[in-house]
């Protein structure tokens, strides 16, 4: 018994009109394989070319391990020059990360390598993130606070995504106060018999290579694996409805500070407590309670 898990499916040459009726409406993630293939960045980007333009850029790494007791959760492990990274990256499996390093304020001139698509959505200009991992990284299941619809180009390397519905939420073992899962479970080979809900929920994956984009919508839970090192693109387009924007302030005034106002004041007590309510929650949710 493993995960069940369809793979996503994969187009070409998809118009404006086919994307926002087959996928971006009914709200289905779908990867484009041909989007990028007139871009700049489709030949030049890859370690080489990043060590030129932006290897003297002091940027933060994250490292897989959980925060405890009172540790910030969004800190980084250090903070180094982009080249010393890339080395880091070419000796061989590390599980440092470094995400949401926006392009606009720390290397403009790169933004003349990219186009945003059009497919009918309207793109937040301002925030082009990279995504760069090692071989063996991995970023815990989670969906992205803003709500924002995403189209994650993967450059360099090859990454496994695994991503879920919103309607599979009850199952994925979601820790209160937060939009992650447990961080203890590694969705690359997750014990079931440890958390059997897994079994039960149903979402989909794929691997994603040079130039090809990955449509991640609204709200989706998503867990990515770098089987190689790795470097992507994300290009969002931020929630417009008032339910949606309402949502995102409830996440990041009042959740997100919650949360670290308890874990400062009882520590690790408080991710026990979460972790211990999200297996109630999630067997009761999936009829497993004992």
């Amino acid at each position: 018994m493993g995960l069940d898990l369809q793979n996503i499916p994969r187009r070409r040459n998809l118009s404006k009109e086919e994307f926002l009726r087959e996928y971006f409406h009914p709200k289905k993630p779908v990867i484009i394989e041909d989007l990028t293939r007139d871009w700049p960045a489709y030949q030049k980007w890859d370690f080489g070319y990043f060590r030129e333009k932006a290897g003297d850029i002091e940027v933060p790494l994250y490292d897989g391990k959980p925060a405890k007791g009172r540790e910030n959760s969004h800190g980084p492990a250090m903070k180094i020059p982009f080249k010393d990274y890339i080395d880091i990256l070419k000796k061989g499996p590390t599980d440092l990360r470094m995400f949401f390093f926006n392009l606009l304020q720390n290397c403009p001139e790169l933004i003349k390598d990219f186009k945003y698509p059009d497919l009918g959505i309207k793109f937040f200009k301002k925030l082009p993130v990279l995504f760069v991992g090692g071989e063996g990284a991995k970023v815990v299941m989670h969906y992205d606070m803003d709500l924002a619809n995403n189209l994650h180009f993967n450059f360099v390397g090859e990454k496994r995504v695994v991503l879920y519905p919103p309607d599979q939420t009850g199952l994925l073992y979601k820790v209160p106060y937060s939009i992650v899962s447990m961080e203890i479970i590694d969705m690359d080979k997750p014990d079931l018999k440890k958390y059997p809900a897994l079994a039960k929920a149903r979402g989909y994956e794929a691997r994603l290579k040079h130039g090809e984009a990955l449509y991640i919508p609204s709200s989706w839970w998503h867990f990515i694996k770098y089987e190689t090192p790795s470097l992507s693109l994300t290009l969002r387009s931020l929630p417009r409805s008032p339910k949606k924007i309402a949502e995102v302030l409830n996440n990041l005034i009042i959740v997100r500070n919650f949360d670290n106002i308890m874990r400062k004041l009882k520590g690790q007590r408080w991710i026990d407590y979460k972790n211990r309510l999200a297996i109630k929650r999630t067997h009761r949710n999936a009829g497993m309670e004992k």
